[in-house]
């Protein structure tokens, strides 16, 4: 009975580290992973944008509205679309409360294999004085009135 227990939690130890790898990041490795071709999934809200602009060649997907609501179907749909499961992704918020729950509903129920949290989120970056542009500007690929 004991090896029989031993060999299960060994099984479920294997399998949970077979899983998708979450991993908090500060501004230098977001930095150095959007230049190297990680797309960088800014989770905020459309006011939000506007308010303090955007990472530049972010991809805008709103994951919890004004209301505090998340179409977490239609979001993993938007995601797939900017990179299958098997790629990497970078996904931001405000502060970097939003994007652990989005962190992991990417990686334990869509597979994504590698997901990197910033966990101090766009505040920090703009205090660091990196470089954001204007949310109008990047918004013109999102229809007006509609959660991109």
């Amino acid at each position: 009975m004991m090896r029989h227990l031993f060999v299960c939690a060994f099984a479920l130890l294997v399998a949970l580290s077979a899983r998708a790898d979450v991993v908090d990041i500060d501004n230098a490795e977001l930095a150095r992973l959007a230049a190297a071709g990680v797309p960088v999934i800014d989770i905020r809200t459309e006011g939000e944008w506007k308010e303090s602009g955007i990472i530049p060649g972010s991809r805008l997907l709103t994951f919890v509205d004004e209301r505090g609501r998340t179409d977490a179907a239609a979001w993993l749909a938007k995601v797939q679309a900017v990179a299958k499961p098997e790629q990497p992704v970078i996904v931001i918020c405000r502060s970097g409360n939003r994007t652990r729950a989005a962190s992991q509903l990417l990686s334990q129920q869509a597979g994504y294999q590698k997901v990197y949290n910033v966990k101090d989120g766009i505040r920090s970056w703009a205090g660091d004085g990196r470089p954001l542009v204007a949310a109008p500007t990047a918004l013109v690929s999102c229809a007006a009135g509609s959660r991109c």
